[in-house]
């Protein structure tokens, strides 16, 4: 009898590593990891799963994206995401172990935008009464233009938010906007109200937040529809909505308390550093962005010269040589600088007049110089000019000689 238990042990515990054996190998024959450039072509039914290994953080890649391409024409299909194969293969399993819809499901895009500095894996299950051929394909955008306008439009925000805070035209589009968003929920309080607190409106509230989410995802990957199908309906329910949402704006006036537009204020700048952190996956950047961009709006004279310090000391001016007319210029132009400059302190209070007059050989010329003569007498001007083309005939003869020894 112990013979007999003992065999049959053995035999679940064998054909328990053998299905651990095959559920590897099959693991191992569906998992792809994908750079840019690659493409995976497949052609049988099941899960396949695809992963990106998380790469290395520089500035230069503050808006890089990386891009997951779906080739196929199939639209029964599941979709399932991850940090890591095992994450994705738990969802697939938990789906197909519970009722028919897919909750671990992601939305069914063909194109999947992911993190390139996190490792990221997309699971795609087909069905094998399907036709199960497509291709995954990867791609890279160095500079994504989206997220580029996300941290612009981020800033400008930011910056301009004291300004929306006081315009009346931003506070009539923003009372519009809301109210016909708002509106909405007008509608669901009258269909719970026709509903009563019957069986349906029990089974409603029994099903919580995924019977919600699951009809709000229909409603946003049918909107498109809903808009042709049915445009006059949204035209008519927009412009009313948007009518009334003006008058009430208009019977409330724009906003007048001061701390109520320091509020808005306040709400604007925020959302703008939202737009700025997410608007790359580099998150140490973007929150590097959000802070200076803080402090610039705060400190604008201190960063603007700080910056100013820095741009020179990085990338500081070429000297550049004087040419004799120049020298010349430049000599005449500081020599009259720092006479007007003397003059003027000694006109001043702080000058003594006495002790300058005791340190001075020719008083008669210094006065003659207070009142705007030559701080030069004429036998001294010629005595430049004479010692000036001394040194230029030097200059000319030496460079002859120059000539002939060549």
């Amino acid at each position: 009898m112990n013979w007999k238990l003992f065999n049959r042990v053995k035999t679940v515990v064998l054909l328990i590593l053998i299905n651990q054996k095959l559920a590897r190998a099959s693991t191992a024959n569906s998992l792809h990891y994908l750079e840019p450039g690659d493409s995976v072509e497949n052609s049988t039914p099941g899960l396949r799963i695809f992963c990106h290994n998380a790469k290395s953080k520089y500035l230069i890649h503050t808006w890089r994206t990386l891009i997951m391409n779906l080739h196929t024409d199939l639209d029964n299909y599941d979709l399932y995401d991850g940090k890591s194969s095992m994450e994705v293969m738990e969802k697939h399993d938990i789906n197909q172990r519970s009722w028919k819809f897919n909750w671990f499901g992601t939305k069914k895009s063909k194109e999947f935008r992911i993190n390139p500095f996190e490792d990221t894996c997309i699971g795609i299950y087909t069905y094998p009464y399907n036709n199960h051929h497509y291709k995954m394909s990867m791609l890279i955008q160095k500079i994504d233009s989206w997220r580029v306008l996300m941290t612009l439009s981020g800033i400008i925000l930011f910056w301009i938010a004291r300004r929306l805070s006081m315009n009346p035209l931003f506070y009539y589009i923003t009372g519009i906007s809301l109210g016909v968003t708002f509106s909405t929920l007008i509608l669901v309080w009258f269909f719970a109200k026709l509903i009563g607190r019957g069986k349906t409106m029990y089974l409603m509230v029994g099903t919580g937040w995924a019977m919600s989410s699951w009809l709000a995802r229909i409603i946003w990957e049918n909107a498109q529809v809903i808009l042709l199908q049915y445009r006059d309906y949204v035209i008519w329910y927009t412009l009313i909505t948007s009518i009334i949402s003006f008058l009430i704006c208009y019977r409330i006036g724009p906003v007048t308390n001061t701390r109520t537009k320091q509020i808005i204020q306040w709400f604007l700048q925020g959302s703008g550093l939202i737009l700025v952190y997410l608007s790359s996956y580099f998150r140490e950047a973007s929150l590097s962005m959000c802070i200076l961009l803080i402090i610039a709006y705060n400190f604008p004279k201190v960063v603007f010269y700080k910056g100013k310090n820095y741009w020179k000391s990085m990338f500081p001016e070429r000297r550049k040589l004087l040419s004799e007319n120049e020298y010349r210029k430049q000599g005449i132009r500081e020599t009259n600088k720092a006479l007007g400059n003397l003059r003027e302190y000694c006109s001043s209070p702080e000058s003594n007049p006495w002790k300058t007059v005791l340190r001075l050989k020719d008083p008669i010329r210094f006065a003659k110089f207070m009142e705007g003569d030559s701080h030069l007498s004429d036998n001294e001007s010629l005595e430049h000019d004479a010692e000036l083309t001394r040194l230029i005939e030097e200059c000319e003869y030496t460079d002859d000689e120059n000539d002939n020894d060549f």
